[in-house]
């Protein structure tokens, strides 16, 4: 069920689904995926982001979680784990960065400004699914593809903006080692916008944290290679199960 949660004059959705006696699992997407919130004009912060989630968490009463982040959803989930770690009882972060990719400032102002002028991301839309996804997926899902690509077109511009610039300015690598929890990264072997060696990175700087590497695949492994990225998923929550 999808479901507002008030926050001022401000809307958050979140979708609750499965069993009452469950564990609890907050899945948080990528940028320019389904949504529904109120956006907020202005640029917005990773610790921003990941209060928003705290407060939805509060809200539902749920005083402990497993998180799983893809892409920007990996970066609030960094967030979420510095500012609200005694909320987490392990953290999987996919396709991710652990600090703003410097290398790329030119492109995502490029993006920006595209978006900035036609006041949609209609024109971003084919690149972005195409960067997602090895060639080979469309061909085998085109329906799919489509309803992705269609999902991009249709994010708000605020949104995109608002989350982009926070993308462009946040750096977790001198805080990730003073995390004490279960962090597992994975990352599809020939994602080009966040690549494995960054993934494995992140990782090397969480004390424990675990890499896996999901080949034939780019930005978007659960999508794209679901068997494998469902297999590492349940085998990572079964064995942080809380104990009774």
């Amino acid at each position: 069920m999808l479901l507002p949660l008030g926050l001022g004059e401000r809307r958050l959705y979140y979708d609750l689904t499965g069993p009452e006696n469950g564990p609890v699992v907050c899945i948080t997407h990528s940028l320019a995926s389904d949504g529904g919130s109120d956006t907020v004009a202005g640029e917005y912060t990773m610790k921003a982001l990941a209060d928003d989630v705290a407060v939805v968490l509060d809200g539902l009463s749920f005083a402990r979680v497993h998180y799983i982040g893809l892409s920007i959803g990996g970066m609030i989930g960094q967030a979420f784990a510095l500012e609200h770690g005694d909320k987490l009882i392990s953290t999987m972060w996919c396709d991710t960065l652990p600090a703003s990719p410097s290398t790329a400032a030119a492109m995502w102002e490029e993006r920006m400004s595209t978006v900035r002028r036609a006041n949609s991301l209609e024109p971003l839309a084919d690149a972005t699914v195409e960067r997602w996804f090895t060639d080979a997926f469309r061909p085998r899902n085109p329906g799919r593809w489509k309803q992705i690509r269609d999902t991009v077109a249709a994010t708000t511009p605020a949104g995109y903006l608002g989350c982009s610039a926070a993308i462009m300015n946040f750096d977790f690598t001198g805080r990730l080692p003073s995390l004490r929890l279960p962090a597992l990264v994975v990352c599809g072997a020939d994602d080009p916008g966040t690549p494995a060696s960054e993934n494995r990175r992140l990782a090397e700087l969480v004390p424990g944290g675990r890499y896996e590497e999901i080949p034939n695949a780019r930005h978007f492994p659960n999508v794209e290679r679901p068997d494998v990225f469902n297999r590492i998923m349940i085998s990572w929550l079964e064995q942080h199960k809380p104990t009774q």
